[in-house]
Formats: structure tokens, sequence, C-alpha cells
């Protein structure tokens, strides 16, 4: 881990999300110069939501090495990145243009770990 202005302690977190947050994900890569005007609308056209209900909307490149996510807190927009300084993020694929995961997922994609689910996997 790099020392200096900005370093977060190992294990400590960065973005805390309730179970009860959705979070909506687009599929296809965006121009990651969008911000919060750009980013709102995308979630609005793409993911067929409203950016104003306070969950998160989850956006990457095409190269999949940096993530945008927006997100409303009552008072105003926030938008979040993640550039990754090697490798690419584990992103999801569907049928269609987005598709939505549960907050621990978006914690495994966060992290880089793969967090799939499996078939006939009981969960209570």
């Amino acid at each position: 881990m790099r020392e200096g202005y900005g370093a977060v302690a190992a294990g400590q977190k960065v973005l805390s999300v309730s179970p009860a947050t959705r979070v909506f994900v687009a599929l296809n890569p965006v121009d990651m110069r969008l911000s919060f005007n750009g980013l709102y609308a995308l979630a609005q056209s793409v993911l067929g939501q409203d950016p104003l209900t306070g969950h998160l909307f989850v956006f990457t490149n095409r190269l999949k090495n940096r993530i945008k996510i927006i997100y409303w807190d009552g008072s105003g927009l926030w938008v979040c990145a993640k550039r990754l300084e090697g490798g690419t993020f584990g992103w999801p694929s569907g049928e269609g243009t987005s598709c939505s995961l549960r907050p621990e997922e978006l914690q495994l994609l966060l992290h880089g770990l793969e967090g799939k689910p499996r078939r006939h996997w009981y969960r209570a």
C-alpha cells in the first residue's frame, strides 16, 4: 500500500452500503469523462431508474479499469471513482443493458473478487 495523502488503512471500509440499497450496473462501457449530469442522464436512459432514489448506479470504461458510481444522499449527488493501477474489474455480463447486484457483490467487484452466484444454491 502506498503511503501519503489519501491513503486508506488496510481493512478500513471506504464505501459502506446498507443491505436495503439496490445496486444498478450498466453492462456496456461509458465515457469516463462524464460526471454528475452525464451519469445522471445515463442512469435514467440506460438503467431506466431514477437517480434520486438513494440507490447506487455503477459504470465502467471500455478497458474495465475504471469505475464511477453515482449516489443521491438526500441532499446532493455523489460521484465516486476508482482507477486500477493494474488489471481489470471482473465486470458482470448478461442480457440487456443493465443488471443489478446485491451490496455484497458490489463490494467483491470493487475489491477485484468474483462473486457469481451458483446455480441450485439454497439461500435463506
